[in-house]
């Protein structure tokens, strides 16, 4: 593999996300083209109660999924593009808009790729416990941005559940869940 070249880049469309056309002379030497959408980097968050044993998860809007024709909603963490910040900074900003949850201690899971074969952005993905004291506002995510999220709270045998039964779909979500399954398989073990 390798002597991939990008030779050029038009812009097919500029607003919340950018549409990219790449065109990409291939190791035989003919041209290739392919749309990107060029996001950037995000962060996800699963943050976790290790005490109460409950983790916080998001339901929101998502135009794809409903266009799909799945529901209008998705059950996910707590995500957010780095808009510029650090991912660190940019998880614990969008705990506090989304769902209303200060972190402090972060466990970095990776830096994934969300979908390599259409979009440049790249998730970094972290585990954070909280406790109860650290639920200071409401969250529901920005006015401004029309996310209308609904905070839940669910119980980590719920959560070890819906992975089993495969009922969690989104992928960044899957990931966070098995590794805190995988991580710390204490707080899954009956009191």
């Amino acid at each position: 593999m390798g002597n991939y070249r990008i030779t050029k880049v038009n812009t097919l469309h500029e607003g919340w996300r950018r549409l990219l056309l790449l065109t990409i002379r291939i190791p035989d030497g003919r041209l290739i083209e392919r749309e990107v959408f060029d996001s950037g980097d995000a962060a996800a968050v699963l943050p976790y109660d290790p005490i109460r044993r409950r983790a916080i998860l998001i339901r929101q809007f998502r135009a794809p999924v409903m266009h799909s024709g799945d529901d209008d909603t998705l059950i996910e963490v707590i995500a957010g593009l780095l808009d510029g910040a650090e991912p660190e900074a940019c998880a614990r900003r969008e705990a506090m808009e989304e769902a209303g949850v200060r972190l402090r201690a972060l466990e970095l899971v990776g830096a994934l790729w969300s979908a390599p074969g259409a979009t440049t952005e790249r998730a970094h993905l972290f585990l954070a416990p909280y406790a109860l004291a650290d639920r200071v506002a409401e969250g529901g995510g920005l006015a401004e941005e029309h996310e209308n999220i609904e905070v839940l709270e669910v119980d980590l045998d719920d959560l070890a559940r819906m992975v089993r039964d495969n009922t969690i779909t989104d992928l960044k979500t899957l990931a966070l869940a098995q590794a805190l399954l995988i991580r710390h398989p204490a707080l899954f073990e009956r009191r």
